[in-house]
C-alpha cells in the first residue's frame, strides 16, 4: 500500500464544538503529530487555522505549537466537508484557489526535519463561514435549550447532575442526565472565552461548580437530557470598589466574603452591566425574604445604609406604584406575560457599562476566574447597582444566591424557566 493509498484509507472523524476551534480528528491523536508508514517516511499532520495563503503557500496556525509553513503539492487532493461531519463519504473536492485566510484545516504530507514545514498531499477544510453558520445556528440552539446552574449534586452512577437554576421566583433544581453522547467540556482556568473550554468528562464535575446543559427538557421541567454539558470553577466577589485603574484594566474591591481586598481584571471578553435602581432593589426584597430568621441582614431595617457609597439614594423600600411589573404583560428584559421574570435573561439584557464608569465606593458583583489568593482572576460578569442588595444582605453570602448568571460568557444565553 503506498502513501497515497494510506491517506485515502483512513476514516477521519471530525468533531466540531460550539466553538469551532473543536476541529479534531478523532484518529489524530498522536501527540508527535506523525505516524510512520511501512516502506515509507514519516507523515505529519497537522490541523489549525489558515494565517496566511498565497499561491500554494500556506501558513498554518496549529491548535497547539508555532506556526507551520505548509507547501501544497500539485497532486494535493484538497476536500471539503461540512461542519459535524463523521467521515469523508460527504466531502466534495475544492480548487486549493477557494482556500481563505480563517478556515480550519488538516493537512497530511512530509515534514521537514525540524518540523517547521509541510509538503502536503491531502488539505481536508472547514470553510470559515460555514463555520460561522454554524456558530450562529448553535447558539441560537443555546439560547432556546440552554440552561446554567449551580451543581448541587453529582451521580456518577446515573450519569445525573442536579443543579440549581435561579429565577425571580426563587430556586428550582433540575436534574440534568447525561449519556454516553454528550459532550462535556470546562472552561479554561485562565480564560473566560467559552471558546477556550477544553473536552472534560463528568468526573471532572464537582459539586459547586458553575454548568451550562443544552438538551431537551421533560414536559415538567424537572429534568434535562443533555446534548452538550459545560462546567467551570470560579470565584465569586461581592463588595465595595477600592479603586479602578483604567489604564491596566484592574478593579479593586473590598471582596465582603472573604473581608479582603481582591484584584480583578477586565478583559475586552467580561461582561459589564448595571441594574436599574427599581430592579435592584426588587432583588433585595426577594433575597431578604428568602433568608431564614436569624440570618445577619434578615431583620435590619429597610433603611439602613452598607459601608462606602451603598446607602447614597439606595432604598430597598417598595419600588413607587408603576414601577412594579404586573403579572401579565412584559415589563422589560426577562419578564414574560403569564409568567415569572427569568433572572439570567433579564441580566444579560442590562445597560453595559465600561470599567471607566466605576468609581471608589461602588457596590459590585463579580464572577470572574479563580486566579490566586490574593487575585480574583479575570472577570466573566460584573454587576454594578447592586447597593440595595448589599444592604439587604451585607455580609455578601446571600447575595452569591445570583452567581448562575456567571456563565454569561456561552453562546445565546439561556431559555427561560417556564
Amino acid at each position: 500500500m503506498n502513501a497515497k493509498q494510506t491517506v485515502v484509507g483512513t476514516v477521519v472523524v471530525f468533531v466540531i464544538g460550539v466553538s469551532g476551534a473543536g476541529f479534531v480528528p478523532a484518529s489524530f491523536a498522536q501527540a508527535s503529530g506523525q505516524e510512520q508508514v511501512a516502506g515509507q517516511q514519516a507523515v505529519a499532520r497537522r490541523i489549525g487555522a489558515i494565517k496566511t495563503i498565497h499561491g500554494n503557500a500556506i501558513t498554518l496556525t496549529p491548535d497547539s505549537g508555532p506556526d507551520v509553513a505548509v507547501t501544497v503539492q500539485p497532486n494535493a487532493r484538497i476536500m471539503r466537508i461540512a461542519p459535524g461531519e463523521k467521515d469523508l463519504k460527504n466531502a466534495a473536492p475544492v480548487p486549493l484557489q477557494d482556500l481563505q485566510v480563517g478556515d480550519r484545516v488538516r493537512v497530511r504530507g512530509q515534514a521537514s526535519a525540524d518540523g517547521t514545514s509541510i509538503a502536503a498531499l491531502e488539505v481536508i477544510v472547514i470553510p470559515r463561514s460555514d463555520l460561522e453558520a454554524r456558530r450562529e445556528q448553535e447558539r441560537r440552539d443555546w439560547q432556546k435549550r440552554g440552561f446554567g446552574g449551580l451543581v448541587s449534586a453529582v451521580d456518577p452512577a446515573t450519569g445525573t447532575v442536579t443543579i440549581s437554576v435561579t429565577s425571580l421566583g426563587g430556586k428550582k433544581d433540575i436534574a440534568v442526565q447525561t449519556s454516553k453522547n454528550t459532550v462535556f467540556r470546562r472552561y479554561a482556568p485562565d480564560s473566560v472565552k467559552f471558546d477556550d473550554a477544553k473536552p472534560s468528562t463528568l468526573q471532572e464535575i464537582q459539586p459547586g461548580d458553575q454548568l451550562r446543559a443544552r438538551g431537551d427538557r421533560s414536559p415538567d421541567g424537572s429534568e434535562l437530557k443533555a446534548e452538550e454539558v459545560v462546567t467551570g470553577s470560579f470565584r465569586n466577589v461581592a463588595g465595595l470598589v477600592n479603586s479602578v485603574d483604567a489604564s491596566s484594566g484592574t478593579i479593586t474591591v473590598q471582596d465582603l466574603l472573604s473581608k479582603k481586598p481582591v484584584q480583578v481584571k477586565i478583559t475586552s471578553e467580561s461582561q459589564l452591566h448595571k441594574l436599574p435602581p427599581e430592579m435592584a432593589q426588587r432583588l433585595a426584597m426577594r433575597l431578604k425574604a428568602s433568608m431564614p430568621p436569624g440570618t445577619p441582614g434578615a431583620a435590619a431595617s429597610s433603611n439602613s445604609a452598607p459601608p462606602g457609597r451603598a446607602g447614597n439614594g439606595a432604598q430597598s423600600a417598595s419600588p413607587p406604584e408603576g414601577t412594579r411589573p404586573s403579572g401579565g404583560g412584559m415589563a422589560g428584559g426577562g419578564m414574560r406575560q403569564g409568567g415569572a421574570p427569568d433572572l439570567q435573561q433579564m441580566l444579560s439584557r442590562m445597560p453595559a457599562v465600561a470599567l471607566t464608569d466605576l468609581h471608589k465606593g461602588d457596590a459590585v458583583l463579580i464572577v470572574a476566574t479563580q486566579g490566586s489568593a490574593s487575585g480574583g482572576g479575570t472577570a466573566i460578569t460584573l454587576l454594578s447597582g447592586v447597593e440595595p442588595i448589599l444592604q439587604a444582605v451585607p455580609n455578601g453570602s446571600q447575595a452569591m444566591m445570583l452567581a448562575p448568571w456567571s456563565l454569561g460568557g456561552a453562546p445565546g444565553g439561556d431559555a427561560s424557566l417556564q
